[in-house]
């Protein structure tokens, strides 16, 4: 056995972290381990969260690069928020981290080259607050195929953005199964 993925949520009469800091490292294919988000944040090969590895992954399959632009994360959940602006910082963009209470968001997301949204409440960025240019990824997914972002009026304005659904989502798959491959040949070759 090469990779754990643990399926998530849990139950709530478990203890999510302490499952996840159970994983060895070298198995965590998810990139869900507080030593492996470490590693990972520190520019130490390391297993990425799958969902910002596959973020990061479809940037560079479209050749968009992130290198010197303001990126405004909205989100800072352990799994997504946080490693998606650790990963994006180290692929040198200026990183700012936003959430539900951040005083003026919307000033703070009109000046962002790239956004990214993680917030888990549906259309919750307003289409106003997003300048024309940006690169613009929804990580959400709710009831209706509606995503964090309210993308309808964007389409047609920004430079870049990825459809709910059909966007982040498999790019998830895409990242886990890329990961526990990898952590297969690790085991494999020599």
């Amino acid at each position: 056995m090469h990779g754990i993925l643990l399926q998530h949520p849990v139950p709530k009469h478990i203890d999510e972290r302490l499952c996840f800091d159970a994983i060895d490292v070298e198995k965590d294919v998810d990139g869900v381990t507080c030593f492996g988000y470490g590693r990972m944040a520190m520019g130490v090969d390391a297993y990425g969260c799958a969902t910002p590895k596959g973020i990061m992954r479809l940037l560079e399959a479209y050749e968009i690069s992130v290198e010197g632009k303001e990126a405004v994360v909205i989100g800072r959940s352990p799994i997504l928020g946080k490693p998606m602006a650790a990963m994006l910082l180290n692929a040198n963009a200026t990183v700012t981290i936003c959430h539900s209470r951040t005083v003026d968001l919307p000033s703070i997301v009109k000046r962002a080259d790239v956004v990214v949204a993680t917030i888990g409440q549906p259309e919750f960025i307003k289409a106003e607050w997003i300048k024309d240019g940006a690169i613009v990824i929804d990580a959400g997914y709710h009831p209706g195929s509606k995503g964090d972002i309210e993308l309808g009026p964007l389409v047609d304005r920004v430079a870049a953005y990825t459809p709910v659904p059909g966007g982040v989502g498999p790019m998830t798959i895409n990242a886990l199964i890329s990961q526990t491959v990898e952590a297969g040949e690790r085991k494999i070759l020599p």
